[in-house]
């Protein structure tokens, strides 16, 4: 098991830890219902945070944040000598929870995503786990809703018995929903995004000698180019720069330098 710590990359604390550390900090959480926000950032994730400090305030306020993509595992280990030997890989860190929760007898609430996706994710998580519990699911209205709106959904949540909570709605909105209602749900609360859609079957996933090699942008940005253009073509060379400017010791990022949300986002 590997927990070393969370480390500054360009202003946004991330946790060097590995499947296990993450998987068990999960479990412990969900058995004593304690909070517990969780978020799996690629570089995107990590630029959502830089560019936006209240943005960044939500992820450094989340409990566990771990390196998804292989530049945030290559920036901890060149930056802070992390020596971490592989990713967290936030559709894996999803199979790996719900493989604990199987065994451990603990049940998990799925959020976000149309209705037929949540049933085909459900039928194929129970194919692989068929001790998972799964207590309720409920789909996204694909909106900002109200207060009301999610003290029904809390209401739904707690309701179901669930001791976890997976949230697949999209960087940066399912971070701003794990930030927004983990407290009240008393629960681990994991953002996966595309691990939905992965796990369903409605979305192909980059060859593994593609993920190895952080390559799993390109496989995605060749499916939907304009869509994820400024993303990719963008966002990842700014990330680059931010990185050497953070290794030479040129530009400083201070991961308290946020601002607070003075009211509430909410999705749903």
């Amino acid at each position: 098991m590997i927990e070393r710590g969370k480390h500054n990359l360009v202003g946004v604390n991330i946790h060097a830890v590995d499947y296990e550390a993450a998987t068990s900090r999960i479990v412990d959480a969900a058995k004593n219902r304690t909070p517990l926000g969780v978020s799996a950032l690629a570089v995107h994730g990590v630029m959502t945070g830089v560019m936006d400090n209240v943005h960044r305030h939500r992820l450094n306020q989340l409990e566990l944040v771990v390196p998804d993509g292989q530049p945030v595992r290559w920036a901890l280990n060149m930056i802070h000598g992390t020596k971490l030997k592989d990713r967290v890989y936030g559709p894996n860190l999803m199979l790996e929870t719900c493989k604990a929760a199987a065994e451990e007898g603990i049940s998990i609430f799925l959020f976000g995503g149309k209705q037929e996706l949540l049933d085909d994710l459900s039928a194929n998580l129970l194919k692989k786990y068929p001790d998972l519990k799964i207590a309720g699911v409920l789909p996204s209205k694909f909106r900002t809703v109200s207060a009301e709106e999610k003290q029904e959904i809390i209401e739904t949540i707690n309701a179901s018995g669930a001791a976890i909570t997976m949230v697949g709605l999209g960087c940066p909105r399912q971070e701003v929903w794990a930030y927004e209602f983990k407290g009240d749900l008393k629960m681990p609360v994991l953002a996966v995004g595309a691990a939905f859609n992965f796990h369903a079957g409605q979305l192909a996933q980059a060859p593994p000698i593609m993920q190895k090699y952080g390559l799993e942008w390109l496989f995605r940005f060749t499916k939907e180019p304009r869509r994820l253009f400024h993303r990719y073509m963008v966002l990842n060379p700014y990330y680059v720069s931010l990185v050497a400017l953070q290794k030479l010791g040129l530009r400083k990022f201070d991961p308290q330098a946020t601002e607070t949300p003075t009211s509430e986002v909410l999705y749903g």
